[in-house]
């Protein structure tokens, strides 16, 4: 296969030496309402890998993001605590031939971190790209929850812009009990 930064031949989707120049981690944290939310890299950053959700390449990309650099933090977060998390996708509807969130939970299952897969997932569909905070505020996701209650869990999802989607999801866990310890983003999308 080829790079899809600079075309060279490589093993992965990104070569080693554009994985170097290009992914530097640059982790930054907000508060959204009761919660921590934990990105990775500043969108501007990794936009045009991001933006791939929405081809066939994309898959590819996302499951990149997942095992390189949301599966070994989430690794470490759960060893060190010593008790089991769950670690919950936003919303893992199917577009484009999959679910961009399940691919970034991917690949995280270890004997402490269990992934809790389609388990909050939003009932309102409507597109938030490019849209004003007032339309989303006016649309809600509408998340419902149908896992086990009671359990401390992580929410990923692959972009913060307002927050708004990770507050929903937020309060929709803790009204089934669910301790939601933080929410890891892939990027954050304020500058």
């Amino acid at each position: 296969m080829r790079c899809i930064s600079c075309h060279r031949l490589s093993k992965e989707i990104v070569c080693s030496s554009c994985d170097e120049k290009l992914f530097k981690v640059n982790i930054s944290k907000r508060r959204v309402a009761n919660m921590e939310v934990i990105s990775l890299f500043k969108y501007k950053n990794i936009e045009q890998f991001l933006l791939t959700k929405h081809t066939s390449i994309g898959y590819r990309v996302y499951r990149y993001f997942s095992r390189n650099f949301i599966a070994p933090l989430i690794h470490k977060y759960v060893d060190a605590s010593a008790t089991k998390v769950h670690i919950i996708p936003i919303d893992e509807s199917v577009s484009s031939g999959y679910s961009h969130t399940a691919l970034l939970a991917h690949g995280i299952d270890t004997p402490l971190g269990i992934v809790y897969h389609a388990k909050l997932l939003a009932t309102n569909r409507v597109n938030y790209a490019g849209k004003p905070l007032q339309f989303r505020l006016d649309n809600p996701r509408g998340f419902v929850y149908t896992g086990i209650p009671n359990i401390d869990a992580i929410i990923v999802d692959d972009i913060i812009t307002t927050g708004i989607t990770l507050q929903e999801a937020e309060i929709e866990l803790s009204r089934h009990g669910v301790n939601v310890l933080f929410a890891l983003t892939l990027a954050d999308a304020r500058d």
